[in-house]
């Protein structure tokens, strides 16, 4: 019942106000770069962009299912190919997930493509924008909620992913590259079914379970695995990685980036492994797309790509501790 949460608490309601002029502030940091904002479709012939699982539904009319938009990569991308060489959406996507405090199957993102930019070039951005939106949001640049201080004045911090959890676990970087390292380190972690994991899925199972959640301050975690990447550019320096990061603050997801993969034979093959993962019982992986595989061999140039959560970000900004927090209407279980 929001709208009495509303009249008996103000603070709710400028939680909204704040929320709103985030949003607005983002559109017109955009803007005033030259990125055009476009829209792309909600409901899809073939989900993909992310891994998760999708709602789906039926067309009557054609006889066929479609699925609700689990992410707008695929089609943004296309429209790079189409010489839209800086698009971005403010958009709605659906993910079959359950809730907690940093989940809701409904939520909102800012996604944005930039031709002849890489991930480090991302990575700036983000800083920029970032300062730009909490200044404007807040008056300041430094946010302070719940005993936690942010200062997004100051370049980010930034550690590799392997780096990361090898610090976190006190272990050698070079032995988390030994099967029988990662699988020692599964079982302590309690990790189920580590046995059936590659080793970057072990790796980034343990970032997730040991590492993920004590990033305090604004964090860049860069080099994900090739395997748990399959729209991301492979990195000259270790074929096992890729040139992807994510940024955590407060314990939280808050972006994710990379450098855009643009060979069509590689994409290919990185989509059948996701359908081979997929028989094998990963409800997450992607489907294989084939009509984006030939959108990239007409030729998608060098590119990278960001998607923010809005709803963390505005969590982050207002101090609020779950995301129900920050949407007018969340999705709640049943009274009954």
């Amino acid at each position: 019942m929001r709208y009495l949460d509303m009249i008996v608490h103000p603070e709710v309601r400028e939680v909204f106000r704040k929320r709103t002029k985030l949003v607005q502030v983002m559109r017109e940091h955009m803007n005033n770069l030259e990125l055009l904002e476009v829209e792309t479709p909600i409901l899809q012939p073939v989900y993909g962009g992310a891994a998760a699982r999708p709602f789906v539904t039926h067309h009557n009319a054609l006889d066929m299912d479609l699925y609700l938009r689990i992410a707008p990569e695929l089609y943004l991308k296309r429209l790079v190919v189409g010489g839209l060489e800086k698009v971005f959406e403010i958009n709605r996507n659906f993910r079959n997930e359950g809730l907690s405090t940093k989940h809701n199957p409904e939520f909102t993102m800012l996604e944005y493509y930039t031709a002849y930019a890489d991930f480090e070039d991302q990575i700036i951005f983000i800083e920029s924008l970032f300062k730009s939106v909490t200044e404007r949001v807040l008056g300041s640049s430094v946010v302070e909620t719940n005993d936690h201080k942010y200062d997004f004045s100051k370049p980010f911090k930034r550690l590799t992913l392997i780096g990361a959890v090898a610090e976190k676990l006190s272990v050698k970087e070079e032995d988390l590259r030994k099967r029988e390292v990662l699988e020692s380190l599964a079982k302590k972690s309690h990790l189920e079914d580590y046995k059936d994991l590659s080793e970057g899925r072990l790796l980034f199972e343990l970032f997730e379970a040991e590492v993920e959640e004590s990033l305090d301050q604004p964090t860049f975690i860069t080099g994900y695995p090739k395997e748990i990447s399959p729209l991301s550019r492979i990195s000259d320096d270790d074929p096992d990685f890729v040139d992807r990061f994510e940024l955590f603050i407060g314990g939280k997801e808050i972006a994710n980036g990379f450098s855009e993969l643009n060979d069509p034979e590689d994409q290919a093959d990185r989509f059948k492994a996701q359908v081979e993962q997929k028989a094998s019982g990963d409800e997450e992986a992607m489907e294989y797309d084939a009509d984006y595989v030939e959108a990239l061999e007409y030729g998608l140039p060098p590119c990278a790509g960001v998607g923010i959560g809005i709803d963390r970000l505005v969590m982050l900004l207002t101090g609020a501790p779950s995301i129900r927090d920050v949407l007018l209407f969340p999705q709640l279980k049943s009274k009954d």
